[in-house]
């Protein structure tokens, strides 16, 4: 094969020299891997979050209550009776049109306790709206594959009396008006990245073989990571928003650690080396950065595991896992693949896009971050002080992010029928569709201060202004349990809503059942279960962010061994992800720009959405700081300036950093086009940092930082020299060879 210096001792290198040595082992072992990893969690199924554990706090206390005391909720239904023209409830054709609903709803069979509004008080105000309700028989969790018939019989009553509005609300048709809209909107974005990264990667790579061979190893890392979830989730519960971040984000480490890892081959082997050299240095190089990148994402990942939140927690440790799978296979299954392909991996060549590497030789140098490098690097006091000052300029309306999680309105706009519905319903009767719930646990249920107690409550609450009633008690003798239902004031405006549910807590609460010793009494319900996932939220900020930073920063510290990388690193992650902050802020808070992704009226930034890209963006922008500044550090130990290493650093990694980004931003911005404006605001601040930290970051600001710190950037304090030395993978260039012409059907042997 040629002579070569590469050192094959660290653990990249010794894996990818392995996986070429017993390719075919090397093959079978991940194909083994992924076929059991799939099988054993299809056998052992996936558990799922469940609510009760969804979160900590009161609202866990009073569904530990309700699981405990046996009581099954079933998922409640609301019909809505409106008069148009202004007759009121007490005509003769607004009792009909009731009379009518009751019985069409309980002709069906699929419905129990069918109330009318003459009998629970449930008439608005002005008189002009009333409310039946009932519950679905049956599992909650499954009433939406059943409320079908009874959204038919409220709709020929509809159709029967055309002066009234008729319509029905409740989890289960809510349920299932979202699944007939949206249903496969999500599915169908997931399954759109796979193509859409291979329509990328085609033309990156020119070939067709080398293009299928990242979306190959990132959908078997998926597909063994599925399987794996089943197998955890029996410890840690999954959920099908885990699912989804994990395609997410397995898509988009799986496809850039091999992009790293070709594109380096490639370019040893455009250079003149022969394959079997060309893969020592990949192993050695890109296979040592791949390792970096993925620990360090792990990290990130991790980071979740510190919020408390079940949902949070899944999301985590399903991410975290399929980064270290992508990482493993990267290192292991590609390389052999590689030295099984040989030049078989240039087939499938595209017109033109080939033959135009071919011209071009290696390594090849982006002709535009040439240009830009020549213009940073001359002047890098300018290019930080512009590149700098307009990303805080754009982190700027991060300052004054307003937090909420989004009511259905704001989630859906008017494109459901049925936002209208829940609207109309918060109109006539404010906190009516969604009620706070106080789980009343007592020793003696009936007890006569309990009974008290409970009827205080009942009249405080209205008194106090939290709520307009009416409040229904719902007692469960056997259980010594009550369930006390009250519509709170404020209704969809969600801090109006919230100091009811305060008042009612601090204000109501202690004032009557507070005062009957050995009594529970948490509420719960969709405000308070809102603020009690905000408060826990908030609450695990500053571990999360203090974990993932540290631990970073340690992980560069040691990969480096420089305290200057280290440092420099976290800032511009921190400044990546404070831009794609004021990014949010901008379009969907204060709507600058909102009609051009539809997010218009939205007002406020989702709840979960900060953190979550917190964790996501400092994993990932990871990859490319990693494979940038692994490059720049090579060309310095082999003897180049500092200057002229940055140079070459940056110019020979921006075709690849390119390509990943491109691949990412797309596959993010695909869920920037859904309805659910949460899912919206996930994919367009996604899909805005990781173009910023590809851009302006790692093209701009971090080759001008590093060219003026110079020498510094190799900074170690001696009282730092003792810590382990993980940079033994890199290696001086070798001499290349002289490589005869490819024979068709090659294999690499090394």
């Amino acid at each position: 094969m040629g002579n070569t210096d590469v050192r094959v001792r660290g653990l990249a290198a010794r894996a990818g020299g392995w996986s070429a040595r017993h390719r075919w082992a090397a093959v079978g072992i991940w194909v083994l891997f992924v076929v059991l990893a799939m099988g054993l969690g299809s056998a052992a199924g996936r558990v799922d979050v469940d609510e009760s554990d969804q979160l900590k706090g009161e609202t866990h206390t009073a569904a530990r209550i309700i699981e405990d005391a046996g009581i099954d909720q079933p998922a409640g239904e609301t019909v809505l009776i409106q008069s148009k023209d202004g007759a009121k409830a007490t005509s003769g054709e607004f009792r009909a049109a009731v009379t009518d609903v009751v019985k069409a709803v309980g002709a069906t069979g699929k419905v129990v306790n069918v109330t009318s509004p003459y009998d629970t008080r449930t008439i608005s105000r002005d008189g002009r709206s009333a409310l039946v309700q009932f519950d679905m028989r049956g599992e909650a969790d499954t009433a939406a594959d059943r409320v079908e018939p009874v959204l038919k019989a409220v709709a020929g009553v509809q159709k029967d009396h055309g002066s009234l509005r008729i319509e029905e609300i409740g989890g289960a048709s809510m349920k299932k008006q979202y699944d007939d809209a949206f249903g496969n909107d999500f599915q169908q974005a997931e399954y759109s990245a796979v193509p859409v990264a291979l329509g990328i990667l085609l033309i990156a790579f020119g070939a067709l073989v080398a293009a299928l061979l990242p979306v190959g190893l990132a959908v078997t890392a998926i597909m063994a990571t599925m399987g794996l979830m089943g197998l955890v989730s029996h410890v840690q519960p999954m959920s099908d928003t885990a699912n989804s971040v994990m395609l997410l984000v397995g898509m988009a480490v799986g496809v850039d650690y091999c992009l790293f890892y070709l594109r380096r081959e490639r370019e040893e082997r455009d250079a003149g080396r022969d394959p079997g050299t060309a893969l020592r240095i990949a192993a050695a190089t890109s296979g040592r950065a791949v390792i970096v990148s993925g620990v360090t994402v792990c990290v990130a990942m991790a980071g979740m595991l510190f919020t408390g939140l079940a949902t949070f927690e899944a999301m985590g440790l399903a991410s975290l896992m399929v980064v270290a799978v992508a990482m493993v296979g990267s290192v292991t299954v590609l390389p052999a693949l590689l030295s099984l392909l040989g030049e078989r991996v240039e087939k499938g060549r595209i017109p033109f896009l080939g033959r135009r590497r071919r011209r071009q030789g290696a390594p090849a140098e982006s002709r535009f971050w040439t240009a830009v490098l020549r213009g940073v690097l001359a002047r890098p006091v300018i290019s930080v002080v512009v590149a700098a000052g307009a990303l805080l300029a754009v982190a700027a309306p991060a300052l004054g992010m307003k937090t909420q999680q989004l009511t259905l309105d704001q989630e859906f706009g008017d494109t459901l029928p049925i936002v209208q519905t829940y609207n109309r319903i918060n109109d006539a009767f404010p906190g009516g569709s969604e009620p706070a719930q106080v789980i009343v646990k007592a020793k003696d249920i009936n007890a006569p201060e309990v009974q008290r107690a409970l009827a205080d409550f009942k009249q405080q609450a209205i008194s106090s202004g939290a709520s307009r009633g009416p409040v229904d008690i719902k007692v469960h003798e056997a259980q010594n349990v009550a369930l006390v239902s009250v519509p709170l004031v404020g209704g969809s405006d969600m801090d109006q809503a919230v100091k009811s549910l305060d008042k009612l807590r601090d204000e109501v609460r202690p004032a009557t059942l507070g005062k009957v010793e050995g009594l529970e009494a948490p509420v719960t319900g969709q405000v308070a279960g809102n603020k009690d996932f905000n408060d826990q939220l908030l609450g695990s900020v500053v571990p999360v962010f203090a974990f993932v930073v540290v631990f970073a920063f340690l992980l560069m510290l040691l990969s480096f061994r420089s305290l200057t990388v280290a440092i420099t690193s976290i800032l511009l992650n921190l400044l990546s992800v404070g831009a794609a902050y004021g990014i949010l802020v901008a379009v969907f808070q204060h709507g600058w720009g909102a009609s051009l992704v539809g997010a218009e009226g939205v007002g406020a930034v989702v709840t979960w959405l900060p953190l979550f890209l917190f964790v996501i963006l400092f994993g990932l922008s990871m990859d490319y700081h990693v494979f940038v500044v692994s490059r720049i550090r090579e060309a310095r130990m082999r003897g180049r300036t500092t200057k002229e290493a940055i140079q070459h650093g940056v110019v020979t990694t921006a075709g690849v950093v390119t390509s990943a980004a491109v691949i990412m931003v797309a596959v993010f911005a695909i869920f920037g086009t859904l309805s659910m404006q949460s899912m919206k605001q996930m994919g367009v601040g996604l899909a805005a940092a990781v173009l910023i930290d590809a851009t302006i970051i790692r093209g701009v600001l971090l080759p001008a930082v590093m060219a003026l710190l110079g020498e510094r950037n190799w900074y170690l304090p001696k009282w730092l020299h003792r810590l382990p030395d993980l940079t033994h993978d890199e290696s001086p260039e070798p001499v290349a060879p002289v490589r005869p012409p490819a024979v068709e059907g090659e294999t690499v042997r090394i």
